[in-house]
């Protein structure tokens, strides 16, 4: 893409209404424009990153065995009056009522709307275990919507849903989402560290949170430094096989949120040297709930002995719209956003430092098409603005790479190459410049982890 033909009209000041590091800058680099409170336009450059995000998300459903269907957002209330969740919501659920005086409501969340197109379709054991996920659009009236997409009313989530005959099997299909989740959040440059947690209106009396350490994040976190350094499930983990020992891995160290902290237990169990007590940044939360639902609206299947029994079930959430500000929590400095290659909008700006110069643009244009050619995903900066403008501009939307072309680098048959999270330069020559960034990036890419 050339800068010149796309729309990235990024800010200089910073706007009053950004409280925290991200939602300020994802507004100066143009990812965002806010339409009204808790209301986002997500614009080209951002949506580039959502859209990353959701690749990896459903890679690793995908290869966890969970389905992918589409549910609507908006849902009859009917169906929460069913499992008594209608009334009992609160007014962070938008009800509305349609032409014909019936009464519907903006999703959000699908525990509902799942357990009824499971009863339709399932009645056997035989067709067990399932898991049925979808990324939607979802809505929740909040009291006071803050910090741009890390709390918003309208956000796009992925929640899953497993079905099983019991509670042994269906602990089996929590850990199968436990470990993609791990995997998920690797793949996109994270450490999320998984912790006990509440249920809340969910339901249910097993659940972990996913915190990202961030100095900016909403709650504090107390947990073992170990964790940090804990290995990610690999590639080729057998989601059919028993997965207890990699859950035990993440789970056996101690780590809880102020809410659910036994600050004794933290102290006996955690050496003192190893002890993080921080901030931290919720990016997915994981439930069972057993038959919470499956019961008051008749999910049943026949078991073996041609009984009808109610399903137990769980449900898993990650929020898109809430992670791309968490990455960016966790990885900017005092110029911009650092982008890890996996979710980077770009993984390279090339930056033309004299316009106007005749053999600087030949080479770049020759450069931007051989970079393509390669499967790099470049940023052309093209314009005709003076090379400071270039540089705050490239480091400002946290392109990984930055290629610096320019008239006394090309006498001597050269490039600079700037890593954009550790500052390093280094001058390649034209011939090898290709080669040199390939090597760097498609490891970064955590395609093959």
């Amino acid at each position: 893409m050339r800068l010149s033909k796309y729309f990235l009209p990024v800010l200089k000041e910073t706007p009053k209404e950004a409280e925290i590091v991200s939602h300020r800058l994802m507004l100066r680099a143009a990812m965002l424009k806010q339409e009204a409170s808790g209301l986002y336009a997500w614009l080209p450059l951002g949506y580039r990153v959502l859209r990353k995000v959701q690749n990896i998300i459903e890679q690793e459903q995908d290869r966890a065995g969970a389905i992918e269907l589409l549910m609507p957002t908006l849902q009859p209330a009917d169906l929460w009056r069913e499992s008594g969740r209608y009334d009992a919501y609160g007014k962070e659920m938008l009800r509305v009522t349609d032409r014909h005086e019936r009464d519907m409501l903006y999703g959000p969340t699908n525990e509902e709307m799942i357990t009824s197109i499971f009863r339709s379709n399932v009645k056997s054991y035989k067709d067990l275990p399932l898991n049925l996920y979808h990324i939607q659009w979802k809505f929740r009236d909040e009291i006071r919507p803050r910090f741009g997409t890390m709390r918003s009313r309208e956000f796009l989530m992925k929640d899953a849903y497993s079905f099983d005959l019991d509670k042994e099997a269906s602990v089996k299909s929590y850990h199968r989402m436990f470990v993609a989740y791990l995997r998920t959040y690797y793949r996109m440059g994270l450490t999320a560290i998984p912790m006990q947690a509440e249920t809340g209106p969910i339901g249910g009396d097993l659940s972990h949170e996913f915190i990202v350490l961030a100095d900016t994040g909403e709650s504090g976190v107390f947990c073992d430094k170990a964790l940090l350094d804990q290995p990610i499930p690999p590639k080729d983990v057998d989601f059919d096989g028993d997965l207890t020992s990699y859950v035990n891995d993440w789970t056996q160290m101690y780590a809880a949120t102020e809410d659910m902290i036994d600050m004794d237990k933290f102290q006996a169990d955690v050496p003192e040297e190893r002890r993080i007590e921080a901030r931290g940044i919720e990016v997915g939360q994981v439930f069972y709930f057993g038959t919470k639902y499956s019961e008051p609206m008749g999910a049943t299947v026949a078991d073996a002995n041609g009984q009808d029994v109610p399903v137990h079930m769980g449900s898993y959430g990650i929020g898109l719209t809430r992670l791309v500000p968490a990455i960016i929590e966790a990885s900017h400095d005092d110029d911009g956003i650092i982008w890890p290659v996996s979710v980077a909008p770009f993984e390279l700006a090339l930056i033309n430092l004299k316009t106007g110069d005749e053999s600087c643009v030949a080479q770049c244009d020759t450069l931007y098409k051989q970079l393509e050619n390669a499967g790099i995903e470049v940023l052309y900066d093209d314009r005709d603005v003076g090379a400071g403008g270039k540089f705050a501009t490239a480091d400002l939307i946290g392109l990984p790479y930055q290629m610096i072309v320019g008239p006394r680098g090309l006498k001597n048959n050269e490039v600079e190459i700037k890593n954009r999270k550790t500052g390093e330069r280094t001058n390649v020559s034209l011939e090898q410049a290709v080669d040199f960034l390939l090597e760097r990036i498609v490891p970064e890419r955590r395609q093959d982890v």
